[in-house]
């Protein structure tokens, strides 16, 4: 074989070696925490199959806002859906991945998971520092047959920005005027009481290490952690406990179709069986990605899991999107994001 054939095998083999090698990278992403554990499981599935993993740091909604505005990740993942004028000044598309839930948890001496039962105003009063013990008339006249002790409620809330926090306080701030106009709904507030943890992960464990702490997790953490969850009064005046089919009954009635960007918030939907708290989970990608492989390598990822991560996202109590929702955002990475 010449020198110069030598060489042609050698560049082959090299440009072989080194597609492998994109192919193998890994997808890079950053934000919420509120999916964390379902993009985990996910990743771990995928990459058995594919041999494609996924770098996701789990840095909370607004975190992953600020990279994927900073190019410095293939995706970004929010629970505050952005508004469709914020996503055209950024070049940004946006769609939902998964449902769930957040979940007011409490650390109560006697009190176990599904005892203690809220109301929308009085989890707001709690969070306002205006209730104050856990024996308040207000809480007690919401639980007449559960003893509640006269200890101190220890408020816990997110301190990082995150969709979680956005959930929460919108939907807070909808049931209490007072707090819609002290604190208001964000993914970053300005709390007059309690104490900050970062991330749900860090929430999480300062509620069971605080007692009497109240906190707000997304619910795969609260099970996880088996935490004593909080039944809350929904819309329809009922009491009614997180899971996934009281987070698909607030799912129900929404109209992606209508929903410019896919905008919506699912917070405090009618129903007697939905959960209040009720959230999406979305992407952000650019229009026109700064890497288009990388990108469309992201959107093979999110295709398997909506094809094949039904269960596991069942497992750990998420709705999947319905199929017809499925369609819809696949046809707008079709038409509106030019990955390769």
């Amino acid at each position: 074989m010449s020198l110069a054939s030598v060489q042609r095998v050698m560049v082959a083999a090299a440009a072989v070696a080194l597609t492998g090698l994109v192919h193998a990278a890994d997808i890079s992403g950053a934000g919420a925490t509120f999916p964390y554990p379902i993009y985990s499981k996910w990743a771990d599935a995928y990459k058995t199959q594919t041999g494609t993993g996924l770098n996701y740091q789990s840095i909370g909604s607004g975190g992953g806002i600020k990279q994927i505005k900073a190019k410095t990740v293939t995706f970004g993942a929010s629970d505050m859906p952005l508004k469709p004028e914020e996503l055209k000044a950024a070049g940004l598309v946006q769609f939902p991945m998964i449902i769930g839930g957040v979940v007011p948890v409490v650390n109560i001496k006697g009190v176990g998971a599904g005892q203690l039962t809220l109301d929308g105003a009085t989890l707001a009063a709690i969070y306002m520092g205006d209730i104050k013990t856990w024996n308040d008339p207000a809480i007690r006249k919401l639980n007449p047959k559960l003893a509640l002790p006269a200890t101190a409620i220890a408020p816990i809330y997110r301190s990082d920005g995150s969709g979680t926090n956005f959930l929460f306080t919108d939907y807070l701030s909808k049931q209490s005027p007072k707090f819609k106009d002290n604190i208001g709904a964000a993914t970053s507030v300005q709390w007059p009481v309690g104490i900050g943890a970062k991330g749900n992960e860090g929430l999480a464990n300062q509620t069971t290490q605080t007692d009497g702490a109240i906190g707000y997790v997304e619910f795969a953490y609260a099970k996880q952690n088996k935490m004593a969850n909080v039944l809350l009064i929904n819309q329809a005046h009922k009491a009614v406990a997180p899971s996934a089919a009281s987070f698909q009954a607030a799912a129900a009635n929404a109209d992606w179709t209508h929903a410019d960007g896919y905008y919506l918030i699912l917070t405090d939907q009618a129903g007697a069986d939905s959960w209040p708290i009720t959230g999406a989970s979305f992407i952000l990608v650019y229009r026109n990605p700064p890497d288009p492989v990388a990108t469309g390598e992201a959107l093979k990822f999110f295709g398997w899991a909506y094809q094949h991560g039904t269960q596991m996202a069942a497992d750990l109590d998420y709705v999947p999107l319905p199929a017809a929702l499925i369609k819809q955002v696949q046809t707008t990475w079709k038409t509106s994001i030019a990955a390769r």
